[in-house]
Order: C-alpha cells, then structure tokens, then sequence
C-alpha cells in the first residue's frame, strides 16, 4: 500500500485491453497511474534524447527533434542487451514519475475524496520487478485473434511484429498464473465493466478496505 491506499496492478498481453480497463477502474473511483504516458515523459527529456543519439545515432531521433520510438524499437526488439540498456535509462525515471504522482494525490486529499486504490497501468508490470510493490495484480485476458486484430488496427502491427514484440517479454501463462485475478476482455462492455467493479469489490475485501461500491 502507498499512504495506506492500496495498489493494484495491470498485466496482460499486447492487444487484451489493459489500458482499458485500467480507465474503468478509475471510473469506479480509483487513481490510475499511467506508466506509458510516464514513458513518452521521459522521452521528451533533452538528457534521454543526446544519450540516446549517443547510443545509436540520428537514426532515433526526427528531424523535428523528438523521439523515433519506431527505430528506437528496431534497435532494442531482439536484442536483449539493447533493450535491457534502454531499460536501465528509462525505468528509473518511470519509477520516480508514478511515485510523484501519488504523492500529488495524497497531497490533494484535502480537496478530493481518497481513491478507492492506485491502479498502475504498466506494460512491464512483471519485467520491470513491480510485482512486490502491488497489493493485488490483475490480468487482462483475450484470445490472440482477438488481440492480434486489435493492435492491427491502432499500431498497424502484424503477427511477426506483435510475435517479435511479445517474445522479449514473460509469457503470458506465467504472467496469468501469478497474478490474484483474471479479467476477461472479449465481451461486451456491460459485462467488462461488471467484471471490474467485481474484482475490484474482491480486492478490497481481501484487503479488509471495502466501501460500498
């Protein structure tokens, strides 16, 4: 828990809707913590971009001076030493981002209501060793069409780019079996949204936090 809020974080596979549901979470009155915005912050950082030049050239970085993230993933997808190198600038800076950010929320806590938990939307939940820091985790779980047919759509991604992708990270059984519930995205929205405010319900309980909801 951070100041007595409970923190519950999101896994699940590239594609099963986590973001998503992480915003139904916080319609149910919970601080969502993005950490992929976090990440576009740190990429906007004039330090991060001249090392990243440094690294691997001009390649990463647009005429316009900001990040490449397509070539920047050309150079990390595949080649763990890369990857775990840009990690190592990258997840620091993150780390400090969403610990400020509840902090800004339990500052606030005079003027608005205490959230029901903190709810981290973080795509490397498991790889970046968040595990122990999270009271409760929840996996977002849809078939691979379903998934593959969804980042076809918002990213233009193939199978081989999703497979390369999903290949420098845990597998998704191993993620699912350590997380404490499962929540299923390949339903309705009416049914989606029960499945969080019951899982949520369950959390809390466990936790012996349970407002109504």
């Amino acid at each position: 828990m951070y100041a007595g809020i409970p923190i519950i974080g999101i896994a699940g596979g590239i594609g099963s809707g986590k973001s998503h549901v992480a915003r139904l979470f916080g319609e149910l009155g919970c601080a969502v913590i993005d950490s992929d915005a976090q990440v576009h912050a740190a990429y906007r950082d004039p330090g991060v971009l001249q090392t990243l030049r440094q690294w691997w050239g001009d390649e990463v970085i647009q005429p316009d001076g900001t990040i490449n993230r397509p070539a920047v993933a050309k150079r990390v997808f595949g080649d763990p030493a890369q990857r775990r190198r840009l990690e190592a600038l990258i997840h620091p800076m993150v780390n400090r981002a969403r610990t400020q950010e509840m902090l800004d929320v339990v500052g606030s806590l005079t003027i608005r209501a205490q959230p029901l938990a903190f709810v981290w939307d973080t795509p490397l939940l498991f790889e970046a060793g968040l595990r122990e820091a999270c009271d409760a985790i929840v996996f977002v779980d849809a078939p691979h069409e379903v998934r593959l047919e969804r980042v076809a759509r918002s990213r233009g991604w193939g199978l081989e780019e999703m497979a390369r992708r999903e290949n420098s990270q845990w597998p998704l059984d191993k993620k699912k079996n350590l997380s404490d519930d499962v929540i299923r995205n390949a339903a309705e929205a009416e049914d989606l949204c029960n499945q969080v405010r019951q899982v949520l319900s369950r959390i809390l309980t466990r936790l012996s936090c349970l407002p109504g909801l």
